[in-house]
């Protein structure tokens, strides 16, 4: 994890993972972190960044190093965000119940974890590997914006339900209509993300060239 001593979550019980590529963090996800803590009760939000996604295969992410440094920046203010190395550490594809596997172990067993995740991911959960693993196993906490996809999502999480008896949270959080794909267009112009990216995130990045 980021250095703190495992037993400072002893008196946790639910927290939430929230995994992804970050390339970079931006303040939508931070702020669907800070929905998610505070719509579904969480105690803590651990940020993983993925080494390798399953369904970005083709994307060429920046270093993992970089993107690391930038959930750091981007979450130190907040003392219920955390970032964890692991699938940075791994060999090998970043599937969802490989870390999710491990975080309970590194949680315990009475600690309760919540995958944060958006309605177009949950949308394609039957896709991820291992699937049943992670629906009868864990709980999720969907952002969602009212009228988005709203019937699809109603459907599927009542098919879910119904099938694994998986609690599902779904959470109007405040959204930003921006991708990491369209910050680093922006960056890569040498134009300004303010509003999009934290100012610490922004100085990291233009200081070390990432996406010109």
């Amino acid at each position: 994890m980021s250095g703190k001593p495992v037993t400072s979550y002893n008196k946790i019980r639910k927290i939430g993972i929230f995994g992804g590529s970050f390339d970079p963090v931006h303040l939508g996800h931070t702020g669907l972190a800070e929905d998610a803590m505070k719509q579904a009760g969480l105690d803590k939000v651990i940020f993983i960044p993925a080494r390798l996604q399953p369904f970005k295969l083709d994307k060429k992410l920046t270093s993992g190093e970089d993107r690391l440094e930038l959930l750091k920046l981007a979450t130190r203010e907040n003392e219920g965000f955390e970032v964890s190395s692991y699938e940075l550490n791994e060999s090998g594809i970043s599937y969802s119940y490989l870390t999710m596997r491990a975080m309970q172990k590194q949680f315990g067993t009475d600690a309760k974890l919540y995958f944060i995740t958006g309605t177009d991911a949950f949308l394609k959960i039957d896709q991820w590997k291992n699937a049943e693993e992670l629906l009868t196993k864990y709980s999720y906490v969907i952002g969602t914006r009212p009228g988005y996809k709203q019937e699809e999502l109603k459907l599927c999480i009542k098919r879910i339900r119904e099938a694994y008896n998986t609690e599902i949270i779904n959470i109007d959080n405040v959204q930003i209509d921006v991708s990491s794909t369209e910050i680093r267009e922006i960056l890569g112009r040498g134009d300004s993300a303010k509003g999009l990216i934290s100012v610490e995130v922004e100085r990291y990045i233009k200081e070390h060239g990432l996406y010109e």
